[in-house]
């Protein structure tokens, strides 16, 4: 037993997926020293190919040098969304390690807060089906290095959500997230670890998908 927790410290890496949109992003770190990461638009292709470049990308690791998962959780596109979230349940039961299933937007508001030294509250939106629109709010804890959800992940009308932040209480940058989505498969990595480090184990089976919406209308 005592090996096996050396070799897992020594060899700790993790896996990052993003399909939320056409594209695939895939990352793996070891959160020292190394961290690649990389995207590729699939298009309809996604799902016929992901596990063939998720084979490829792992290189020179191997799947038993994974600690955890993490992976894009939506909202997002419906069929990538599901691909994503499926393939990371799959390899987690496999694996038999944890699945962290990380918002899109937090991860597109970690992405953000990371490039200014005093960020504001970060109001993420993201067009979704039949002119609404997802969003959330997160706010950058700078001295303890976390994303706390102020106004979890939701669909709005135009309308509610310019209300919200007409009634939203203090300043706050709005960020709009249209495309190269997939780019933010570090973030994915990085929430995942913060999380890590607190202790977190997710099983597998908690990993579900945020859809926000039916995929045909009701």
């Amino acid at each position: 037993m005592i090996t096996e927790q050396k070799h897992l410290a020594i060899n700790k890496y993790a896996l990052g997926l993003h399909t939320t949109t056409p594209e695939l992003g895939l990352a793996v770190s070891n959160f020292t020293d190394e961290t690649r990461s990389q995207v590729w638009n699939l298009g309809r292709d996604l799902s016929s190919l992901v596990h063939q470049y998720l084979i490829e990308f792992i290189k020179p690791q191997t799947w038993v040098d994974l600690s955890f998962i993490a992976v894009a959780k939506g909202p997002g596109g419906f069929t990538g969304t599901r691909i994503g979230v499926v393939t990371a349940r799959t390899l987690g039961q496999q694996l038999d390690i944890p699945v962290f299933a990380i918002s899109t937007l937090a991860a597109v508001a970690w992405s953000e807060a990371g490039k200014s030294q005093n960020p504001k509250t970060l109001a993420v939106e993201m067009p979704a089906q039949r002119g609404q629109i997802f969003a959330g709010i997160y706010q950058f804890e700078s001295n303890a290095s976390k994303l706390r959800v102020c106004l979890s992940d939701r669909v709005f009308t135009p309308e509610t959500w310019q209300e919200t932040l007409a009634n939203w209480n203090t300043d706050y940058q709005l960020i709009q997230a249209q495309s190269g989505l997939a780019a933010t498969v570090t973030s994915i990595l990085e929430l995942a670890n913060l999380d890590w480090q607190e202790g977190k184990r997710p099983n597998w089976s908690e990993a579900l998908p945020y859809y926000g919406q039916h995929p045909v209308e009701v």
